[in-house]
C-alpha cells in the first residue's frame, strides 16, 4: 500500500516557477514508478511526467518538455515536479500517482494523491 500527499501548488503569474512535492508513505515506494498527472476543468487526466523507481528513466508530455523536471529522493520517499516558465494552459489540479511502471493511461496507475491546485494567470 502506498499513500501519497501532494503539496506546493498555488497561484502564480505566467513565466513563474513552482515546485510540487509528493510525500509517500509505505515501504514499497522505492519499488514504484511515480508520475504527475493533471486535470483541467472539463478535461480528462493527462500525464505530465513519470519517473521509474531507480530515477534513471523519465517521461514528459511534449508540452512540458524543457520546462518541467521530475525527480525523486527514495531516501525521503518524495517525488518532485519542478515547473518553470509556467503558462496559463498549465492551470489544473496536479496529482501524484504510483504504479509498477510508467503508463500513459491514468487508469493504469494504482495509487493517487488528493491533488493540488496550480493556477497560472496571464
Amino acid at each position: 500500500q502506498v499513500q501519497l500527499v501532494e503539496s506546493g501548488g498555488g497561484l502564480v503569474q505566467a513565466g513563474d516557477s513552482l515546485r510540487l512535492s509528493c510525500a509517500a508513505s509505505g515501504r514499497t515506494f522505492s519499488n514504484h514508478a511515480m508520475g504527475w498527472f493533471r486535470q483541467a476543468p472539463g478535461k480528462e487526466h493527462e500525464i505530465v511526467a513519470g519517473i521509474n523507481w531507480t530515477g534513471d528513466s523519465t517521461y514528459y508530455r511534449d508540452s512540458v518538455k524543457g520546462r518541467f523536471t521530475i525527480s525523486r529522493d527514495n531516501a525521503k520517499n518524495t517525488v518532485y515536479l519542478q515547473m518553470n516558465s509556467l503558462r496559463p494552459d498549465d492551470t489544473a489540479v496536479y496529482y501524484c500517482a504510483a504504479a509498477k511502471n510508467i503508463y500513459i493511461y491514468h487508469r493504469s496507475w494504482d495509487y493517487w494523491g488528493q491533488g493540488t491546485q496550480v493556477t497560472v494567470s496571464s
